[in-house]
């Protein structure tokens, strides 16, 4: 058994709440393919979306009818929440996942009209295929998208430029991006900020935007959009990559790459995140073990 797979057959479904809605994402145990498990920065995104989306440029009357697409989607957690503030998304990835995700599109869209028959106000989803650096794939999708999502997409070094290739081929002049990730390897987050740099304005969104619950240190949330001769537009109050995050709640002044590695001193009743974050936890530890 691979030492970092968090899932077993007993998790083979998530359930989540968006935007009051109870959604059920299935996910393939036994899949080797990283794309079938619901990670956690998906969830972090749509919290945050939720939280936000009373004022400012997540409120619905601003993203009815906005073009989304979603990059390395998954369980198609993080496309949801931006079609429950009405936007049109297309949920993209690999071949291999594309069957797991269509069911889940399918599965969790009929349910949420099921509950709520005249809910015009939610958008609509959809799944394609889409690997990165593809020109085919891009051309069948139609940019530029109003907005490009995507959760824990990079983990490598090598997904790197064909990630960044594949954002600038989606993008227009008023693209917005919004990347949910996973500090795993410092090495590889430091590259990553700086090959967006050369082409981004990069934002940090400060901890204090995020849901109260869904949040954690090394998961960070980024927007940006495309660098121009005549500047971008003012982005506040999100925060400049390497400047010092200051909020009420002295927890969430953390430097950019730290990572909380620490256990609880004592038993306690865990909700369904903090489990999830302590089996990350878990398995990244394990998964740095070698034993001889």
């Amino acid at each position: 058994m691979e030492a970092d797979r968090l899932n077993s057959p007993q998790t083979s479904a998530v359930s989540f709440e968006v935007f009051g809605y109870q959604l059920q994402f299935s996910q393939d145990p036994n899949s080797k393919h990283l794309g079938t498990t619901v990670w956690d920065a998906s969830m972090v995104l749509v919290k945050y979306l939720e939280r936000n989306c009373r004022k400012g440029r997540f409120c619905p009357s601003k993203l009815k009818g906005k073009r989304v697409i979603e990059l390395g989607a998954g369980c198609g957690v993080a496309g949801f929440g931006m079609a429950m503030l009405g936007c049109d998304v297309v949920s993209t990835d690999q071949v291999e996942v594309l069957p797991l995700l269509g069911r889940n599109v399918e599965r969790n869209f009929s349910r949420i009209m099921q509950m709520n028959p005249d809910a015009d106000s939610i958008g609509s989803i959809t799944a394609a295929e889409l690997s990165w650096g593809n020109n085919d794939h891009i051309r069948e999708l139609d940019p530029p998208f109003d907005y490009i999502i995507g959760t824990d997409v990079v983990y490598a070094e090598h997904l790197l430029e064909p990630l960044l290739q594949t954002m600038l081929a989606l993008s227009g002049p008023k693209t917005t991006i919004v990347i949910g990730h996973e500090i795993r390897s410092t090495n590889v987050h430091e590259q990553m900020i700086q090959l967006w740099k050369k082409h981004f304005e990069v934002k940090m969104v400060p901890k204090s935007k995020m849901d109260i619950k869904y949040k954690h240190p090394s998961i960070q949330l980024y927007i940006m959009t495309l660098k121009s001769p005549e500047g971008n537009i003012n982005l506040d109050p999100l925060i400049e990559i390497g400047a010092a995050e200051k909020t009420e709640d002295d927890t969430d002044s953390k430097i950019e790459y730290e990572v909380d590695n620490t256990l609880p001193t004592e038993p306690k009743d865990l909700s369904d995140w903090e489990a999830r974050r302590y089996g990350s936890m878990a398995a990244r530890l394990l998964h740095d073990i070698k034993i001889t």
